[in-house]
């Protein structure tokens, strides 16, 4: 079980073990469970529980641009939303959108926006909602790996999907995967985030004290972890499709039974 500590710094990160405080080895991920089509009047949509971190997104349109002095003749907008619940944090938060949650969500939509044919759509907008139920450190990162999911899901034509992950260092030492405990209180927080049809970054930020080899080592690390969350997308969205179609054979497998009796 993931250790949900308070606003409460322990002196060391690591057990005498050598593990993190969540039993994590440097390289491990925390448990991941994906699952798309989870809202039903949305067009696209998508869970991701991380750890501690449950995020629901989804995706509207194309549709009218309201205002609609926003819209451009020439290629579709992405608008994005993230927002944290109130009760997704130990502090209960303010239910106003703050500035942190305006900010990532521009981080988000710089994130997802590259992969996206808006051309294609001009005078449109796709709205995508986050809404972050539980929050456990990195919630950006699951919240663009989520969205993206749910621009599959809506069947927006997409050049690859987005994946994100935090990496950093703590006591001294570089991990991937950060959680809050991890992120209040480690000394480097590196998220980022890659587009698959092109391999390039689409979000890098950081906090922190690293040097560049540590740097260089941490996002050598990160691609490889990357890569294992991106396979778990890949099953999420195949997964809603093939029990669609075990359903339709089911089906029809029922008529045909019928027909002979």
């Amino acid at each position: 079980m993931p250790l949900v500590i308070k606003d409460e710094y322990p002196e060391k990160l690591f057990r005498e073990d050598g593990k993190r405080l969540d039993g994590r080895d440097k390289t491990e991920l925390r448990p991941i469970k994906m699952e798309v089509g989870v809202i039903n009047n949305a067009d696209g949509s998508a869970y991701l529980e991380w750890g501690n971190n449950k995020v629901f997104a989804a995706v509207y349109g194309p549709r009218e641009v309201h205002p609609h002095h926003l819209a451009k003749p020439d290629r579709g907008i992405l608008r994005v939303f993230y927002r944290m619940t109130t009760f997704s944090v130990f502090e209960r938060k303010r239910p106003a959108p703050g500035r942190r949650e305006k900010e990532i969500s521009m981080v988000i939509g710089d994130c997802l926006e590259p992969v996206l044919f808006l051309e294609l759509y001009p005078g449109t907008s796709f709205e995508v909602f986050i809404e972050v139920i539980d929050a456990d450190g990195g919630t950006r990162c699951a919240s663009t790996t989520v969205a993206a999911l749910a621009l599959a899901d809506a069947g927006i034509p997409m050049k690859s999907l987005v994946t994100s992950l935090a990496v950093g260092k703590i006591d001294g030492e570089l991990v991937i995967d950060l959680s809050g405990i991890e992120d209040k209180a480690g000394e480097a927080d590196l998220p980022c985030a890659i587009t698959w049809y092109n391999d390039e970054l689409s979000l890098l930020q950081f906090d922190g004290d690293m040097t560049l080899e540590e740097m260089n080592t941490s996002m050598d690390s990160a691609v490889e972890a990357l890569k294992e969350i991106y396979e778990k997308q890949l099953t999420a969205l195949k997964s809603k499709y093939i029990a669609i179609q075990e359903e339709t054979l089911k089906q029809q497998e029922s008529k045909t039974d019928g027909g002979e009796e």
